[in-house]
């Protein structure tokens, strides 16, 4: 994994960096469980979220209508995974967040119907905790 940051900030950004990482970790279990609420409380209140097929959702209200028609059974046979790949920290508080997103089957087979995305999470701080800002959500087409 990337880091852009300068020596003098090393254990600063590492602690943030571990602060960043725990939020994409409730991501993943926010979603892999179907947890909506979970999932809801990461947002910001006036986040923005592009879904992978591009529909735009102002706010967590929006988020969440999204979501509770979604997230129930939408994990149905697939186990998802997220890593963070890349952090550029735009300010201290401010951050671009690469992942890689992984789909597979409970049988171990990464499926071709969700297959690999990568999303990105603009992330801030708020109240000392890193919520997402802005998101969007890109699949990897094949070949």
């Amino acid at each position: 994994m990337r880091v852009d940051t300068k020596e003098t900030d090393r254990p600063t950004r590492e602690s943030e960096m571990d602060a960043i990482r725990r939020v994409v970790a409730a991501v993943q279990h926010a979603v892999q469980n179907e947890l909506v609420e979970e999932f809801l409380s990461l947002f910001r209140a006036d986040a923005v979220w592009t879904t992978g097929g591009g529909r735009r959702l102002l706010g967590r209200d929006e988020i969440a209508v999204f979501a509770r028609e979604v997230l129930p059974g939408g994990m149905a046979g697939l186990t998802m995974t997220l890593e963070v790949v890349h952090v550029l920290f735009i300010r201290a508080d401010v951050a671009a967040v690469k992942v890689r997103q992984l789909y597979v089957s409970h049988d171990g087979r990464q499926t071709e119907a969700e297959g690999e995305g990568t999303p990105l999470f603009v992330m801030s701080t708020e109240d000392g905790e890193w919520r997402l800002v802005a998101c969007r959500n890109t699949g990897v087409l094949n070949g």
